[in-house]
């Protein structure tokens, strides 16, 4: 689904979202409330300066709308792989774009992602993986590696890596597989203005990540392990 065709479903024609580039953001008011919405389209590549200008609009929402509730509009193919970024800092951008939306979430802004179209890598990482919750359309491609990728980095054959994410989640790319690991809470279906309604209403406070992977069996370490750690800490 594209942008615009969301945001009137969820917001009506005169939803005061506009793009600038492949940068997303916007005012609008919702079931009388009013939400910040910022995001990206256009599988965009989040590089140095599309970072930047996301990390500017959450620190402006906190400044002038204190506790003002932030919608993410996810679509990135992921970090953006040129050397003139990589010169300039990505990962240091990228880093200051995911301590802002956790800023935003310590300052008690309600914190929403939503991927409508495709999440990538390092692009979904300092985003809708930092929010309170990320939930998605059905449609929705997600994944952080593909396994030709994964099969180099891990000096793993390819064939292997295929097997295993038949069975495990971890290994395998969908938006299915993200819902069973807890990274994405639920898959909005039907109505969608009730399904953002249902998702502000329901936005957890904690991270319940690791919890969610474990009852869903789709990761059943990761909560053990950090209950571990917090137990001898």
């Amino acid at each position: 689904m594209d942008w615009q065709t969301l945001a009137t479903q969820l917001f009506g024609v005169d939803h005061g979202i506009t793009r600038d580039g492949d940068c997303l953001r916007g005012e609008v008011e919702f079931d009388g409330e009013p939400l910040a919405v910022i995001g990206t389209t256009n599988h965009a590549p989040i590089g140095v300066q599309l970072a930047l200008v996301q990390a500017r609009a959450v620190l402006d929402t906190l400044t002038r709308h204190p506790g003002r509730a932030i919608l993410l509009l996810i679509d990135t193919q992921g970090q953006q792989l040129r050397r003139r970024d990589e010169l300039l800092g990505i990962n240091r951008a990228m880093a200051h774009l995911g301590m802002c939306i956790d800023l935003a979430r310590r300052r008690g802004h309600r914190v929403l992602g939503l991927v409508y179209d495709q999440a990538l890598s390092g692009g979904f990482i300092t985003s809708g993986l930092i929010a309170d919750a990320c939930d998605a359309l059905p449609e929705a491609e997600i994944r952080v590696m593909r396994l030709p990728a994964m099969a180099r980095v891990t000096k793993l054959p390819e064939a292997l890596l295929a097997e295993l994410s038949e069975s495990n989640p971890v290994f395998a790319p969908g938006v299915g597989n993200y819902v069973a690991m807890g990274g994405v809470r639920r898959l909005w279906q039907g109505d969608l203005t009730q399904a953002l309604r249902e998702a502000l209403a329901a936005a957890p406070t904690d991270d319940r990540r690791a919890e969610d992977g474990a009852a869903r069996g789709g990761r059943q370490m990761a909560a053990m392990v950090v209950q571990r750690v917090l137990d001898a800490a």
